[in-house]
């Protein structure tokens, strides 16, 4: 876990996204976003959520670098909040000493 989040720590994204995602995180409701996002949906732990989010996010970041055609700016950003939103319930889950996150 502490990999995961210590690669997070190392992102270096557009200002613009990050204030988008961070914004965005306010109505993050990690049971439709993740059903959304993911095939196996929230009915993962967190951790391998967040690397399965963090894979798709070095994707949609390498197509936005790119300039490809294919890129969705909604769809980076809707990545990056559950990004967010999925580490901040993994650093609570580590500080409250709960060995699982639902």
């Amino acid at each position: 876990m502490n990999d995961v989040l210590a690669h997070l720590n190392t992102l270096r994204r557009p200002r613009l996204l990050i204030r988008a995602a961070r914004i965005g995180q306010q109505d993050y409701r990690r049971d439709l976003h993740l059903n959304r996002l993911l095939p196996c949906g929230a009915n993962r732990h967190s951790g391998m959520t967040l690397r399965a989010l963090i894979d798709m996010e070095e994707i949609l970041n390498t197509q936005r670098r790119d300039g490809a055609a294919a890129y969705s700016a909604c769809r980076h950003v809707d990545i990056l909040i559950a990004m967010m939103a999925e580490a901040r319930l993994l650093r609570s889950a580590d500080i409250t000493g709960t060995s699982t996150v639902p």
